[in-house]
């Protein structure tokens, strides 16, 4: 069987998707399925020459909309290769491509499944600084977005709760059908004492020193404000007698969010000294990162899925999340983490939790954290599921 994923971009500086399409790919190939990806992507980029799969990269998207010249043609020249076509994300103009190119094949279309990676959720028209852009999109949904998830022959989600959600913004929404084929992740590395330094490079002053971690995109959606502000309240309540240091790091630094939260944690006299930004991690810095620290902390207002959150999992951390991180029931029925509102309060009781308890309890939580992984979130499964789906 021969796959085609349409992605807006390979290059992971732009978020979740592109890393669930390698994860996807790397279960579906030890299954004997062939894989090829169409981005919009400038050609010679150098992450794409890393990727052990075909990406056809036909230069950078322009405008608002991501319109590429080259895509529809170079569509209706390859989709009679494949068997099924599946789409990634939505609202650009790689989907509208998409099918309007499969409505002008003259020959076998191949099958055509929308993954929309939560991008159906609730939380994008109702989140009080999107009101311009949930209009937008209840527009652009009229006009050309239904079209192409009512056509589809299945829309793919990655838990029940976004499958749940994603059937509650828009009219009308009658796919012809809704698949939960999980999203699965890789086994991490095995520790190695070459994660451990490359980490302690990159922030020496976190040598022997217990700490939290979030990685993630620093980005409103994902509560670093909440987060540092709660982590503040911690720091200043007496009662608290041990408070690990907290490492904030993924790309987003040089946004105006991003500066805004370095001024909130390199200006508050709480914060300063305890509160670090190594930026974007990769390699054996990121794993040298999951394996040093004690919890990993994602007060998200709106994820998916979460993948950083998968990888912690797997490497034996307890993760600290909102019950708007799509998986938090999965966690929470595991007892591999802590589970709280997406509010100051909320983050605040999350954290005042895991400090108080006893060190074996957190030891426990984490083995609970890793077992959870190898029973829901393992690769191989959700690659069996997703082939069941696209491939009958």
């Amino acid at each position: 069987m021969k796959l085609l994923h349409v992605s807006p971009s390979m290059d992971p500086k732009h978020g979740g998707v592109c890393q669930a399409v390698r994860i996807i790919i790397s279960g579906l190939t030890e299954l004997g399925v062939q894989n090829e990806v169409v981005s919009l992507d400038p050609a010679d980029s150098s992450f794409i020459k890393n990727d052990p799969f075909p990406v056809n990269a036909l230069g950078v998207a322009s405008g608002p909309w991501a319109y590429n010249a080259s895509l529809i043609p170079w569509l209706e020249n390859n989709l009679s290769r494949f068997d099924a076509v599946i789409v990634h994300g939505l609202w650009l103009y790689y989907g509208y491509g998409v099918r309007k190119s499969l409505d002008r094949l003259n020959t076998k279309s191949p099958k055509l499944f929308v993954m929309p990676h939560g991008m159906l959720d609730p939380y994008f028209q109702r989140a009080p600084g999107r009101k311009i852009k949930a209009i937008r999109n209840y527009i652009y949904w009229k006009l050309i977005e239904n079209k192409l998830v009512n056509r589809a022959d299945g829309l793919l989600f990655t838990c029940e709760e976004e499958c749940r959600l994603a059937r509650e913004p828009f009219r009308p929404y009658k796919p012809k059908g809704e698949y939960v084929v999980g999203l699965g992740a890789e086994q991490p590395p095995m520790y190695t004492d070459t994660m451990r330094e490359a980490f302690y490079n990159k922030q020496p002053e976190l040598r022997n020193v217990p700490y939290l971690l979030f990685l993630s995109r620093v980005h409103e959606k994902k509560g670093v404000d909440l987060l540092l502000k709660a982590y503040g309240a911690l720091a200043t309540n007496k009662a608290q007698t041990f408070l690990p240091k907290l490492v904030v790091a993924g790309p987003g630094l040089e946004t105006t969010y991003g500066m805004e939260m370095q001024r909130l944690a390199y200006g508050t006299l709480r914060l300063r000294g305890s509160v670090f930004f190594p930026g974007m991690v990769t390699g054996d810095v990121k794993w040298g990162a999951f394996y040093g620290c004690q919890a990993f902390i994602l007060p998200s207002h709106q994820e998916n899925f979460g993948i950083a959150v998968i990888e912690a999992l797997a490497c034996g951390k307890a993760v600290l999340i909102s019950n708007q991180v799509n998986i938090w029931r999965e966690i929470e029925k595991s007892s591999g983490g802590i589970v709280g509102d997406d509010t100051l309060e909320g983050t605040q009781l999350i954290l005042s939790r895991w400090t108080k308890l006893r060190e074996e309890e957190k030891i426990s939580m984490g083995k609970k954290a890793r077992e959870c992984f190898k029973t829901t979130f393992e690769k191989g499964p959700a690659a069996r599921q997703f082939l069941s789906v696209v491939g009958n």
